[in-house]
């Protein structure tokens, strides 16, 4: 920790453009860093090793059962946000999912051209008019705004996961979920690896440039301009964008 802080405030002092979205850029970049190096000694080779050892189909089984979880907290921030066909179209999902996809290992509502959502704590207050606030990079969380930091703590309250009597399974849950999601992104990492100059400003942009769009329901004018040579990513399949700025080196190891 006290390597941590010192590399911290060494990068305060190397910051030659500030960006106003990004005030606190020296801190995060370190805090980047550290993240990309338990992605790059921890998370990338456990996520590896669980490709090899594990057939696609039961990948794909345990990414729908995490997503059907996930329904959950997303149904609740669209009732909140008063969007009542999507909250309904999500409890649908759930239910359809949990009923005839054997407790969500297989996703049903998706054939039955339910379309699924994404929504969280963090949106549900930017809605109602609370400012982001400064972006910012969370240890083992990866990018977020002061505002989606607060609403992790909602999100974390709001899954099922959380509520299970066993700490034992409800952490191994939580493990599981962790890694899948970084073997997902395995294809995602490498893109950013090839394609960004700087990675710490690629994920930046794509991170706040993703949630102004979710923000405003894909209303907020022309596609974002990553630079860098980078295609943009897209925003039609759940989860793409987070590719870009979810867990990727350097991007965090815990999904929100």
């Amino acid at each position: 920790m006290i390597a941590l802080a010192a590399a911290a405030l060494a990068g305060c002092s190397t910051v030659q453009t500030p960006n106003k979205a990004d005030p606190w850029e020296g801190l995060n970049r370190s805090v980047f860093t550290f993240n990309d190096k338990i992605d790059q000694y921890a998370l990338k080779p456990v996520a590896q090793g669980y490709v090899k050892i594990t057939p696609q189909p039961v990948r794909d089984s345990v990414t729908n059962f995490f997503s059907n979880i996930g329904d959950v907290y997303i149904a609740a921030n669209n009732l909140l946000q008063l969007k009542i066909a999507d909250g309904v179209g999500d409890i649908m999902r759930i239910v359809i999912n949990t009923v005839f996809g054997v407790g969500g290992l297989f996703d049903v509502a998706t054939i039955a051209k339910l379309p699924k959502h994404d929504n969280d704590l963090g949106l549900t207050l930017g809605h109602y008019g609370v400012p982001a606030g400064p972006y910012l990079v969370l240890p083992l969380f990866g990018p977020s705004t002061v505002r989606d930091a607060v609403g992790y703590i909602g999100n974390y309250f709001a899954s099922p996961i959380t509520y299970i009597d066993s700490d034992a399974v409800s952490w191994s849950l939580w493990g599981v979920n962790l890694i899948n999601t970084r073997a997902n992104l395995l294809s995602a990492s490498d893109v950013l690896e090839g394609a960004a100059l700087d990675k710490y400003s690629f994920v930046r942009n794509a991170y706040l440039q993703r949630r102004q769009y979710l923000l405003t329901g894909g209303t907020s004018g022309a596609l974002p301009n990553y630079g860098e040579g980078a295609p943009p990513p897209n925003y039609d399949q759940d989860g793409a964008a987070a590719g870009a700025a979810g867990a990727v080196p350097g991007g965090g190891a815990v999904p929100p």
